[in-house]
C-alpha cells in the first residue's frame, strides 16, 4: 500500500500543478490609477536639469546651427541655463552683464532664469558679431592660421569668448595676437574646436536686441 502512494503522490501533484498552467495569451488588467493616458506634466525651470559631472562631450547634433550653439554650450557650462561661474558670467553661454546690455538685457536674475530668454540673446549675439566680423569672414575663411583652417564658425565662437575686436585682431595679426580668457583658453583653440559648422543661414545684424 505504502509503495502505490509513493507512485500515485507525485503523479496527482503533477496534474494539480498542470490544471494551474500560466496562460501566456491572458492580458494583465493595470489599475485605473497606475494607468498614464496622457504626457505627464514637467516643472521647468523650477524644477532645474541635474548635469552629471562624469559627461565628457556634448551629445553630436550635427553641423547645423543646433550642433554649433550646443556644442559651445557644452564647452561654456556643460548646456546649464541656470549656472554663474567664478567670474560672474551666466547661464548656459556663459554671458558678461557688459554684453546682455548691449543687446537689450538689464535684469541678470530674470536672464538667469528664463532659457528662452538665453537662447534668444545667443543668437542675437551671433548675428551682431556676425555684422561686426563680417568683411574678415570674406577675408579670411578657407586660411590656414598656426595649422588651423579659418572658418565661419571658428571665428564666430571665438568672438563670443574673447569679443569681436580681440578676433579682428588676430585675423590681421594672422594668429600672432592671440589672448586667453581667465580660464586660460584661446582665440586659437576656439578657432580649432568650432570649426566646420554651417552657420551661413544666419543672417549678420546691425545692433540687433532682443
Amino acid at each position: 500500500m505504502r509503495r502505490w502512494i509513493r507512485v500515485l503522490c507525485p503523479l496527482i501533484m503533477t496534474v494539480i500543478l498542470m490544471s494551474f498552467g500560466f496562460n501566456a495569451t491572458s492580458k494583465v488588467e493595470v489599475p485605473e490609477s497606475l494607468r498614464v493616458n496622457e504626457p505627464t506634466p514637467v516643472l521647468f525651470p523650477k524644477n532645474k536639469t541635474e548635469f552629471n559631472a562624469s559627461m565628457t562631450m556634448p551629445p553630436f547634433l550635427g553641423s547645423s546651427y543646433i550642433g554649433f550653439k550646443e556644442a559651445l554650450a557644452f564647452k561654456e557650462s556643460q548646456g546649464n541655463y541656470f549656472t554663474t561661474n567664478t567670474l560672474g558670467y551666466l547661464g548656459k553661454y556663459q554671458f558678461g552683464i557688459g554684453t546682455l546690455q548691449l543687446m537689450g538685457v538689464y535684469n541678470a536674475t530674470t536672464f538667469l532664469n528664463d532659457p528662452a530668454l538665453q537662447e534668444r540673446v545667443f543668437l542675437t549675439n551671433i548675428e551682431r558679431n556676425k555684422w561686426i566680423l563680417r568683411r574678415d569672414i570674406k577675408r579670411f575663411v578657407g586660411k590656414k592660421m598656426g595649422g588651423v583652417e579659418i572658418t565661419e564658425s571658428g571665428i564666430l565662437a571665438a568672438a563670443h569668448l574673447a569679443g569681436a575686436g580681440n578676433v579682428k585682431k588676430y585675423l590681421r595679426s594672422y594668429g600672432s595676437k592671440d589672448v586667453k580668457d581667465a580660464y586660460g583658453t584661446s582665440i586659437a583653440k576656439y578657432m580649432k574646436k568650432f570649426s566646420g559648422y554651417d552657420i551661413s543661414k544666419i543672417p549678420a545684424k546691425r545692433n540687433p536686441r532682443v
